[in-house]
């Protein structure tokens, strides 16, 4: 395959040119016009939008590569999906939908004529109307570019297990410039020729941000290819439109580009899928050699380079400054139409440039030289249902949770790993869907004890393997690579197109994908009023190696903030499920993974922590999602005129639970006079207001179980913030103590990352001594008892390395 592709005889490349032009069109007018759409009278001021919005110099291109595309899926009825990744494509990609039927279908008031034309452009950045990104109402989108960085790992995400499927990606060059792209380039090395299928990247260097130079467009060629080639790429140049080049020349030339690109994926797919596993040459030396730059099972996938003007075909100069191949370009072009004559008299020539007339009739039926470049069907970018996943979903397959619980025996007494048995599980899950489950995390499957799933599978990898290591395979259903953003992003893309999985990453590092959360929630908060969006898997997350157990990791692994972010987001949309032990953790995930079109964030522990519930119970306090632990409190007083408690010791989370079980523990063997509730709270939404969250409790039941006027302290995983802001509306707020992490962290025992952060189970003591009235006089060595048990606590721990055997050899007494 050359480097710099030559030009081929492409005989259908007139109407891959009309096809360009009257994309060019619509785009313009999507951007500019609020009537007479195909220019039959002179322009007037009136017809130009008040406020010009939209960005112009990114959609030539995206409307040649739409184009070629076309011609490809016409002739070789291929399987194609495109991953528009410059940020504010919106519309050239509305502009294709509406020229392929795709839009009218979609979106009946657009008709495929004049009036529907004027509908197109009227509603295009405009009140009530259209973005200008290529947003989930944009039809064949699965990447929104509102912010930049992500469209390469969504296309990646999107090919796993679809093996005919090739993702075209079009990278502007200024996404390239982003930390979430560069990581993706190496996503070629996580994908399986054999079984899944193929992305091509294009990376259109046209030169410019909105106010710069891009820094891959100012590199030499040189440097530029030795880039693209150290990826693992086979770069095609496809290069023109300078200068004012004839169009037809870089159509011939983009052909030969593509049609190259297309034989090289599928000699790879043919090499891949009918060689055997020794003639692939998966497996290395101990010295870890091959015979050259690739494994024989690894091929120098292809991309493409196009570099081509900011602003093509739009206008040179305005005002005497040049505009087209500059940054000026960026967006509006000519930026005061309605006030300026000669700028309403520019625009009426470029739009005029596309010869409209020849690309539609007086009727706005687009002409008969179009239809031999429009696909049909399915086959048609805007209207593949690998954009609209929910139409390929099915629901996974799974299988009885119950099998794998943790047997109690009747007893509280018991220690598992949360993690641990879940993982067994997940196992049945990898095996039973064996082309629509994909587990993801960076390198901690492991270590957040899930390593069950190596016995069915292992480690997607299509780099060099060596004898010594293990779970390594082109075919593993494990993708695990140090880079959330690619994780997230190839997630998103296996969910968008209708699949199913989890990403599991260390609780403090989850921050790294906010903007990315941030954005997916916008995506699925849109679809929500999109009829033909169907619904998708939940995106899971599951956050061990959490805050509370960072023993050697220390402060810069301690940050539960993440569950700040969500809670943010639509409440329709959110769910934070903070796992008390092993068998709750079964049933929370049984019933996220079940889920649709929301994001679920499963905090769970990784170390070994008390069972408290049996399988049964853990299915009916997740059903509930907070409630009593009557078994963990003290039986109320006979001679009370009321059964309601002295204090509530509420908690969320599985080392909260451990230490208010405790403390809830002493009072009953210290303080027998006490009378106290304890309420663990699972599904963090439940103390929201259900007028605010759907799984919020009413107003009666969180008085039901936090009482309106005794004292609750409140023990929690995360920040006392998040509390406060869930809670603020309740009746009881005003008595409600929250204790949780407070930026106190650092390398130490787990008591003592407790006692730092004042979560601990002496402090709850003395918060109970503090807040029952009457009960410190009644008890006057108390304060100071507790107080030296936490100075105590911390001496062991310093002087021995361990925790203090008070804490270590504690078991639920109840």
């Amino acid at each position: 395959m050359n480097e710099n592709a030559s030009a081929a005889p492409a005989p259908d490349l007139t109407s891959v040119d009309s096809w360009w032009r009257a994309a060019n069109y619509l785009t313009v007018g999507q951007i500019y016009l609020m009537d007479d759409p195909l220019l039959q009278g002179d322009l007037t001021p009136a017809q130009i939008k008040p406020r010009l919005l939209g960005h112009w110099g990114t959609s030539p291109a995206l409307n040649l590569v739409y184009a070629h595309l076309n011609r490809v899926i016409v002739r070789d009825e291929r399987q194609l999906i495109y991953v528009c990744g410059p940020g504010h494509g919106g519309p050239a990609m509305v502009a294709n939908a509406w020229l392929d039927g795709t839009y009218s279908e979609l979106v009946p008031d657009v008709t495929r004529d004049r009036a529907g034309m004027q509908r197109l452009f009227e509603q295009f950045s405009f009140p009530g109307g259209i973005p200008s990104h290529d947003a989930p109402n944009v039809p064949g989108s699965i990447n929104e570019g509102g912010e930049l960085g992500y469209s390469l790992s969504h296309a990646y995400g999107a090919v796993l297990d679809n093996p005919d499927l090739v993702a075209v990606c079009v990278v502007g060059d200024g996404e390239a410039e982003t930390g979430p792209l560069a990581a993706s380039w190496h996503a070629n090395k996580l994908i399986d020729a054999a079984h899944d299928g193929a992305v091509l990247p294009i990376l259109n260097l046209n030169g410019y941000k909105i106010a710069n130079p891009t820094i891959l467009a100012r590199i030499d060629e040189s440097e530029l290819l030795s880039l693209f080639r150290g990826y693992g790429y086979a770069p095609i140049v496809v290069a023109g439109g300078y200068d004012g080049e004839d169009p037809m020349k870089v159509h011939e030339r983009m052909a030969a580009a593509l049609d190259d690109a297309f034989t090289a994926i599928d000699a790879a797919q043919e090499q891949a899928r009918t060689s055997t596993p020794e003639a692939a040459g998966t497996d290395m030396s101990a010295a870890g050699q091959s015979d050259g730059p690739h494994d024989a099972a690894r091929p120098a996938w292809p991309m493409i380079i196009l570099r081509t003007p900011k602003g093509w075909t739009g206008p040179k100069e305005v005002d005497g400054l040049p505009v087209e191949n500059t940054w000026r370009a960026h967006q509006v072009p000519l930026p005061n139409v309605r006030e300026d004559p000669a700028h309403l008299e520019q625009l009426a020539e470029w739009m005029k440039s596309y010869r409209p007339h020849e690309l539609f009739g007086d009727d706005g039926l687009p002409a008969s030289a179009l239809a031999t470049l429009k696909p049909h069907g399915d086959a048609r970018m805007s209207a593949t249902p690998f954009a609209n996943g929910g139409r390929l979903r099915t629901d996974l397959r799974l299988s009885d949770f119950r099998a794998h619980a943790v047997d109690t025996a009747g007893s509280r007494t018991l220690t598992a790993s949360a993690t641990h048995a879940f993982g067994e599980w997940l196992a049945d899950i990898v095996t039973m869907n064996p082309e629509t489950f994909r587990l993801f995390g960076p390198d901690e499957t492991v270590s957040n004890k899930l390593e069950s799933v190596f016995g069915v599978t292992d480690r997607a990898w299509a780099a060099h393997i060596l004898a010594s290591d293990e779970n390594l395979a082109h075919s593993g259903r494990v993708t695990e690579v140090l880079s959330e953003h690619l994780l997230q992003g190839m997630l998103e893309g296996y969910l968008l197109t209708g699949r199913h999985g989890v990403l599991n990453t260390y609780e403090a590092f989850v921050h790294i994908v906010d903007s990315m959360f941030n954005q997916h929630a916008k995506w699925l908060e849109a679809t929500r009023d999109i009829e033909w969006r169907r619904p998708i898997s939940s995106f899971v997350y599951l956050l061990s190696s959490h805050v509370w157990r960072q023993d050697h990791n220390g402060f810069s692994h301690q940050d539960p903030g993440f569950l700040d972010v969500v809670v943010n987001k639509q409440a329709h949309l959110v769910r934070i499920s903070l796992a008390p032990d092993a068998n709750t953790l079964l049933a929370v995930m049984d019933k996220a993974l079940r889920d649709v079109d929301t994001v679920q964030v499963i905090v769970a522990g990784k170390q070994d922590q008390p069972a408290w519930l049996s399988m049964h119970e853990a299915e009916e306090h997740v059903l509930r999602g907070a409630g009593e632990w009557a078994w963990a409190g003290t039986p109320g007083l006979p001679d009370r005129d009321d059964d309601q408690p002295d204090i509530v010791l509420a908690c969320a989370g599985d080392v909260p639970t451990l230490e208010t079980v405790a403390a809830a523990d002493i009072i009953r063997r210290e303080f027998p006079e006490v009378a106290v509730r304890v309420v663990n709270v699972v599904d963090l939404m439940k103390l929201q207001d259900q007028r605010e969250h759907p799984n919020g409790l009413t107003d009666d039941q969180f008085d039901a179980l936090f009482t309106v006027d005794r004292p609750v302290l409140f023990d929690f995983h995360g920040y006392p913030s998040l509390v406060h802001q869930l809670t603020y509306r309740r009746h009881n707020h005003d008595n409600l103590h929250v204790r949780g992490f407070r930026e106190k962290g650092t390398t130490t025992t787990p008591f003592d990352m407790a006692m730092l952060n004042d979560i601990d189970r002496y402090k709850l003591v003395l918060d109970v001594l503090k807040y029952v009235p009457g009960l410190s006089s009644a008890h006057p060595d108390a304060v100071a008892d507790f107080t030296q048990r936490r100075v105590d606590a911390r001496e062991w721990s310093y002087t021995r390395g361990e925790d203090h055997p008070d804490v270590t050899g504690w078991q639920f007494s109840g």
